[in-house]
C-alpha cells in the first residue's frame, strides 16, 4: 500500500504534527509526503530526510502558498490515482483539507485515528473520547487524519527520500486569502509540549490566573493551558484552550481492560 501524507508546514520549516502522520502511514506500507506551498524547496528537503520516507511530493505554486484547501485538496485527489491512502495530521488546516479529498474521491473519512489496527482498520475516539471505536473500511481508498498525541515522532534525520516535482489543478478561484494573526511566544506549542500547565474557572479572573499559573509554568519550562470555561471568562486568550473543543494534548490513557470493555467495531 502506498500512503500520501500532507506535510504541515509554514513554506519555511514543516510542523512537528507531521512526524506523527509519518509514524501513522508506516504501519499502512510505503509513505510518501505531499509538500505543497509557495517557494517551500526547504520544506521538501526536510522532509526527504524523514526517516522511513520513500518520496516527496513538491508542488510549488503560488495557489499553495496558505494551504486553502479549496485549491489543494484536488491536487491531493489527482495524486491519489497512484497512492492507495491519504494521511493528514488532525490539526486545523488537515482537518480542512481531508474531508475535501474524501468527497472528491467518494470514501468516507476515517477522524482522529489513534492506532493502526490492519490495512483498513483503526481505533478512534467517540463520544468526546469516553469510548475507542474499532472501524474497518470498505473503500477502496482511504482517507484518515491522524491524532498527534497518540503516534510517537517519526526521526525527523537519516531519510534521503527522492524529491519529485510535480503539478495540478492550482488556483481553483472560490476561496482566497485575507490574512492571519499569529500568536508568537516563548513557550512550547501546546500540542508538542511535555509539560501543561492547565488552570480553569477556579482562577476565579485573568489576575489569578496569571498569579498562580505562569509561576509555575515558569519553572517547568512547560506550555500553558485552560479549560474552555477560562477562556470564555476571558482570562486567557483561545488559543490556550485544550480539550474536546480546544487543542488535544493528552495521549490515549484508557487502560487495556477498559478498553476492552469500552469498545464497538464498525464498518465503513
Amino acid at each position: 500500500m502506498k500512503t500520501l501524507v500532507w506535510v504541515e508546514h509554514d513554506n519555511k520549516s514543516l510542523a512537528d504534527a507531521t512526524l506523527a502522520a509519518v509514524t501513522a502511514a508506516a504501519k499502512l506500507g510505503e509513505v510518501h509526503l505531499l509538500v505543497a506551498g509557495s517557494g517551500c524547496r526547504a520544506v521538501a528537503e526536510q522532509a526527504a530526510a524523514i526517516a522511513g520516507v520513500g518520496k516527496v511530493h513538491l508542488a510549488d505554486d503560488a495557489a499553495y502558498e496558505h494551504a486553502l484547501a479549496e485549491n489543494v485538496a484536488p491536487l491531493v485527489a489527482d495524486l491519489m490515482g497512484h497512492h492507495d491512502a491519504f494521511v493528514a495530521p488532525a490539526t486545523t488546516t488537515g482537518k480542512n483539507i481531508a474531508p475535501r479529498v474524501a468527497a472528491l474521491l467518494d470514501v468516507m473519512q476515517i477522524s482522529d485515528i489513534l492506532s493502526v489496527e490492519g490495512e483498513k482498520s483503526f481505533t478512534r475516539p467517540i463520544y468526546a473520547g469516553n469510548a475507542i471505536a474499532t472501524v474497518e473500511s470498505s473503500d477502496e481508498k482511504l482517507v484518515v487524519t491522524v491524532r498527534g498525541t497518540a503516534f510517537d515522532k517519526a526521526d525527523a534525520e537519516g531519510g534521503s527520500a527522492a524529491i519529485e516535482e510535480v503539478s495540478g489543478p492550482t488556483d481553483a478561484g472560490i476561496s482566497a486569502f485575507v490574512s492571519e494573526e499569529i500568536a508568537e511566544s516563548d513557550r512550547p506549542e501546546l500540542t508538542s509540549a511535555k509539560v501543561i500547565v492547565s488552570g480553569g474557572r477556579a482562577l476565579k479572573d485573568a489576575e489569578t490566573f496569571e498569579q498562580v499559573i505562569t509561576p509555575l509554568a515558569d519553572k517547568l519550562g512547560a506550555g500553558i493551558g485552560a479549560s474552555r470555561a477560562a477562556v470564555d471568562a476571558g482570562y486567557v486568550p483561545n488559543d490556550y484552550q485544550v480539550g474536546q473543543t480546544g487543542k488535544i494534548v493528552a495521549r490515549k490513557s484508557i487502560s487495556p481492560s477498559a478498553s476492552r470493555a469500552r469498545s464497538s467495531t464498525l464498518r465503513a
